[in-house]
C-alpha cells in the first residue's frame, strides 16, 4: 500500500511525524473550539427538543389569565373568541404548608384538577403513584422536585393552611408539568424546592375550600395555528375585566417558560462567542505554524520544483497538511463535544424538570462546525501556502536572507551593560523579531482573555447578590398578605415576640406603556425613611423616591425607551383596572428583576385607595426565629413568607453546579490554547534557532545557559502577554455581560484580583509545561547534526 502513496504524500507523512508534538498541540486547540461549539449548540438543541416534545405531549397552554372570581358559564364566552381551541378553567391558590421536621416557612401553589380526568391543558406526567381519587378532599399530587427535596413518597402527609383552615393532605403521587418545568416562586430569582412547591387537588375539594363552587379564578387556553395571540389576549381581557381580571398573558411571559427561554438565549450567546474565539485562535496558530514550516522548507520547495512538481502540487501538499491537522482536531472536538454536551444537559436536567432528556446532535451542527473550522483554517493559512506556490525555484534555493543586525534600543540607551550576557541575547532577539514576538504575545494573551471571560461570572454574581441582598435589601423576612389590606395589619406582625422592626410596602401589578412599547411588571410602593429597603442610584448610593412620579429600574427604562421627564402610561392590573399617566422622575440601579417604584402615599393616591399595604419587611431576633416561623404559618392573613438568607443560599446552591462546570471547561480550554500557542512558538523557535544554540554550546555555553537564553525569551513574551490578556479579557467580559443581559438579571462587569490571578496562573502553568517539554529536547540537541551545513 505504501508503494501506491506518492512521493509528496510520503514527505507529508514524514513531516507530520517529525512535528507530531506541534500537530497535536494545534489539533488540541481546534478540538477545544469544536468541542465548545458542539457542547453548547447540542445542549441548547437537546433542551429545546425535549421541551417541545414535553409541551406537545402534555398540551402546554398558550395563554393564561387570573381573575378574582367568575362563574363557570363564562367559559363558553371565552371559547367563542376567534381562534380559541381549548379552554380550561381552574381554581388556583397559594397556601402555607406545615411540614414535620422542617421549621422554615414553606408555601405552595395549589392547582385544581378536573374531577375525574387529566386536565385538557397542562397535563401531568406521573412519575410515581397516582392522581387523587375523584371527590377526594385530602389527596394531592406534588411536584417531583418538591417531593425529592423533602424525601416525600406516595402515602406521606403534611399540613396545609387552606383559606385559613388547617387541613392534613395525603400525597398520592409525584408529577411533572409543562407549566412548572422551572418551579420558581413569583418574584424569586431561582428555584427553591424546599420552600416552594406545586400541589394539585381535585376541583370540588379546592373549589369548596375557596368558595368557588361553580366558579373559577384561573383560565388557560390553547389557540389554533395562525391565530394572533395578542388579539386573543385583548378579547380575553375584555371578557374577564368585570370579574377582577389581572391581565392575560401569552406563553412567552409565563414564568417557567420565560426563565427557560432566557437561559437558552444565554446559552446561544455563549455558543456564538466562545467557539468563535477558539476557532479563530486555532486558525491564527495554523497560520503561524505553516508560515514557519514553509520558511524552513524553502530549500525543499526549490528542489521539488526543480524536479518538475508544479505549483499546484506544492500548494496542495501544504494544503493537505492543514486539512490533516484540522481533521484530527474536528474528530477530537466531535467526541469531546458530545461527551461535554451530555454532561451539561444532565446538569440542566437537575435545574429543569423534564420527564426525560432527548440528547440531540444534529448532523447540520457537526457539519457546520467542521466547515467553519476548515474554512477558518484555510483562510488563516492561504497566504502562507500561496508563498510556497509562487516561490521561484532559483530564489528558493538561496538561503533566507539573514536578519539585519544593528544596535537595538537596549544598546542605544545603554541599559544593556547592566544585564547579563544571556539576558542581552534574549532582549535583542525579541527586539530584532518584532513580528514573531507580536504573534506569540497575541496568541497567549487571547488564552488569558478567554480564561477571564469564562470565570468572571463568579465575581459578577457575588457583586450582583451583594447589591441586591445587602445594599438594597436589609430585611430578614418578607411577609406578603393574602390581599391588599389596611396598614393596621402590620401591627399584628409587630406584636409577634421577636420581631424587632417592621416596614410596610405596597405592590401593584401593572403594564407600562410608552409609545409602541409595553412591559408587564409591578410597582412597589415604599415609605420615605425606610431602613430595610433602598433604591440605589448609578453610584449605588441610596435615595428616596420623590413624593410624586415614578422611579424605574434603569434596564426597564431602556426597554421602554423612556427617560426622566417622560410621561408613562400605567395600566393597573387589579381592582377596577384604571389607566393613569405618571411622570418618570428618575431611574434606579438594579441588577435583578424589573420594577417601578413610587412613594407609598403617591401610589395609594394613584390607586384611589386609603392606607393600603401588600405586606411588610421585618427584622427579627434570631433567638425567636422558630417561634416566628410557627406563628406566621398559623396567621390566616399571611400568604407567603420569604427569608432573605434562604434566597441567597438557594441561589448559590442552584447556580453553583452549572457555573462550576462552565468554569472548569473554560479553564481547560483556555489552558489548552495557552499550551498550544506557547508550545508551538517554542518548537518553531527551536527549529529556527537550533543552529545558533548549538553554536553557543560549541563556544562553551552550558546547557543551563542556552536553556536560559531560549526559554527566557518565551518567559518574557509570556509575561508581556498577561497584561495584554487582562485588557482583552476585560473587553471580552464587557461584551459577554452586554450579550447575556436580560430582564431577569443583568451581569455587572466586576473582575476580582483572584480571577486575574487565576487567569495568569493558567497561562503561566501552561507555559511552564511547554517550556519543560522543549527544555528536554534542548538538552538532547544533536550538535553535530544541527551544525552540518545543508548546502
Amino acid at each position: 500500500m505504501v508503494g501506491r502513496i506518492s512521493s509528496l504524500d510520503r514527505k507529508l507523512l514524514r513531516d507530520l511525524w517529525k512535528m507530531k508534538g506541534q500537530v497535536l498541540a494545534i489539533a488540541l486547540v481546534i478540538t477545544c473550539g469544536v468541542a465548545a461549539f458542539i457542547m453548547m449548540i447540542s445542549t441548547m438543541d437537546s433542551l429545546n427538543v425535549t421541551r417541545e416534545k414535553f409541551y406537545r405531549e402534555y398540551r402546554f397552554a398558550e395563554a393564561f389569565a387570573s381573575l378574582k372570581r367568575a362563574p363557570e358559564g363564562l367559559k363558553e364566552q371565552i371559547r367563542e373568541i376567534p381562534g380559541v381551541n381549548i379552554v380550561e378553567t381552574r381554581v388556583v391558590a397559594d397556601v402555607k404548608l406545615d411540614i414535620r421536621g422542617f421549621e422554615e416557612p414553606v408555601t405552595a401553589r395549589l392547582v385544581s384538577l378536573p374531577e375525574e380526568s387529566m386536565p385538557l391543558l397542562n397535563g401531568l406526567f406521573i412519575r410515581k403513584g397516582r392522581l387523587p381519587e375523584p371527590w377526594s378532599e385530602r389527596e394531592v399530587v406534588v411536584s417531583e422536585s418538591f417531593a425529592d427535596a423533602h424525601g416525600f413518597s406516595p402515602g406521606d402527609s403534611f399540613g396545609a393552611v387552606i383559606n385559613g383552615r388547617w387541613k392534613n393532605l395525603v400525597i398520592t403521587g409525584t408529577v411533572l408539568s409543562p407549566e412548572f418545568v422551572l418551579q420558581t416562586r413569583p418574584g424569586a430569582i431561582s428555584p427553591d424546592y424546599k420552600r416552594y412547591g406545586i400541589l394539585w387537588m381535585r376541583r370540588t375539594a379546592l373549589g369548596t375550600a375557596y368558595n368557588m363552587d361553580g366558579a373559577f379564578n384561573d383560565v388557560v387556553i390553547s389557540v389554533a395555528r395562525g391565530t394572533h395571540i395578542s388579539d386573543t389576549l385583548q378579547r380575553l381581557d375584555e371578557i374577564i375585566d368585570r370579574y377582577g381580571g389581572l391581565g392575560s398573558y401569552a406563553r412567552k411571559d409565563q414564568i417557567s417558560h420565560r426563565f427557560q427561554s432566557e437561559e437558552f438565549n444565554q446559552l446561544k450567546r455563549y455558543a456564538e462567542i466562545f467557539p468563535a474565539l477558539f476557532i479563530g485562535v486555532s486558525a491564527f496558530l495554523l497560520n503561524v505554524v505553516i508560515s514557519r514550516i514553509i520558511l524552513t522548507q524553502r530549500d525543499q520547495i526549490a528542489i521539488l520544483k526543480a524536479f518538475g512538481y508544479t505549483n499546484l502540487s506544492v500548494g496542495m501538499h501544504y494544503f493537505k497538511m492543514v486539512v490533516f491537522i484540522v481533521l484530527i482536531g474536528i474528530a477530537g472536538g466531535l467526541g469531546v463535544g458530545i461527551w461535554m454536551g451530555q454532561k451539561m444537559a444532565g446538569i440542566y436536567m437537575d435545574f429543569y424538570r423534564f420527564p426525560y432528556l432527548i440528547y440531540v446532535l444534529k448532523p447540520s451542527v457537526a457539519i457546520t462546525a467542521a466547515l467553519i473550522t476548515l474554512a477558518s483554517a484555510t483562510a488563516g493559512t492561504l497566504m502562507s501556502v500561496r508563498k510556497a506556490v509562487v516561490l521561484p525555484p532559483a530564489e528558493a534555493m538561496r538561503p533566507e536572507q539573514p536578519v539585519l543586525y544593528r544596535k537595538t534600543l537596549l544598546d542605544r540607551i545603554g541599559v544593556g551593560r547592566f544585564l547579563s550576557h544571556p539576558m542581552r541575547i534574549v532582549i535583542r532577539n525579541i527586539e530584532r523579531r518584532p513580528l514573531k514576538a507580536f504573534f506569540t504575545i497575541t496568541g497567549t494573551s487571547l488564552s488569558c482573555a478567554i480564561m477571564l471571560g469564562g470565570t468572571f461570572s463568579w465575581d459578577a454574581v457575588d457583586f450582583m447578590m451583594d447589591v441586591q441582598f445587602t445594599q438594597s435589601q436589609k430585611e430578614d423576612m418578607t411577609v406578603t398578605f393574602t390581599e391588599p389590606t389596611s396598614r393596621k395589619a402590620v401591627y399584628d406582625l409587630k406584636s409577634l415576640h421577636g420581631v424587632v422592626h417592621a416596614e410596610i410596602f405596597r405592590s401593584v401589578p401593572v403594564r407600562f406603556r410608552f409609545g409602541n412599547r409595553s412591559y408587564r411588571t409591578s410597582i412597589q410602593g415604599v415609605e420615605p425613611g425606610n431602613r430595610l429597603s433602598f433604591l440605589l442610584d448609578d453610584r449605588l448610593k441610596p435615595f428616596t423616591p420623590p413624593p410624586e412620579g415614578i422611579v424605574l429600574n434603569d434596564y426597564l427604562g431602556k426597554i421602554l425607551g423612556v427617560r426622566p421627564g417622560d410621561m408613562l402610561t400605567v395600566e393597573i392590573l387589579e381592582g377596577s383596572r384604571p389607566v393613569r399617566q405618571v411622570p418618570v422622575v428618575s431611574t434606579a440601579k438594579q441588577y435583578i428583576g424589573l420594577t417601578g417604584y413610587m412613594d407609598l402615599t403617591a401610589l395609594n393616591r394613584m390607586m384611589r385607595e386609603d392606607d393600603t399595604v401588600s405586606g411588610a419587611l421585618i427584622t427579627i431576633d434570631s433567638r425567636y426565629q422558630q417561634d416566628i416561623y410557627r406563628r406566621l404559618v398559623t396567621m390566616p392573613r399571611v400568604a407567603t413568607t420569604v427569608v432573605r438568607r434562604d434566597e441567597i443560599r438557594n441561589f448559590y446552591a442552584t447556580q453553583a453546579e452549572a457555573i462550576l462546570f462552565f468554569t472548569l471547561i473554560t479553564s481547560i480550554l483556555a489552558g489548552s490554547i495557552a499550551f498550544g500557542v506557547v508550545y508551538n512558538s517554542a518548537r518553531i523557535a527551536l527549529s529556527e534557532r537550533g543552529r545558533e544554540l548549538a553554536s553557543l554550546r560549541v563556544l562553551g555555553y552550558t546547557r543551563a545557559e542556552i536553556s536560559y537564553i531560549f526559554l527566557g525569551e518565551l518567559g518574557v513574551l509570556t509575561l508581556a502577554a498577561i497584561p495584554v490578556g487582562f485588557i482583552l479579557g476585560n473587553a471580552l467580559c464587557t461584551y459577554i455581560a452586554d450579550m447575556v443581559s436580560s430582564d431577569l438579571f443583568r451581569i455587572p462587569v466586576v473582575i476580582e484580583s483572584s480571577t486575574y490571578s487565576l487567569a495568569a496562573t493558567v497561562v503561566l502553568v501552561s507555559a511552564c509545561l511547554s517550556g519543560l517539554i522543549v527544555r528536554h529536547r534542548l538538552d538532547h540537541l544533536d550538535l553535530i547534526a544541527v551544525l552540518k551545513t545543508k548546502e
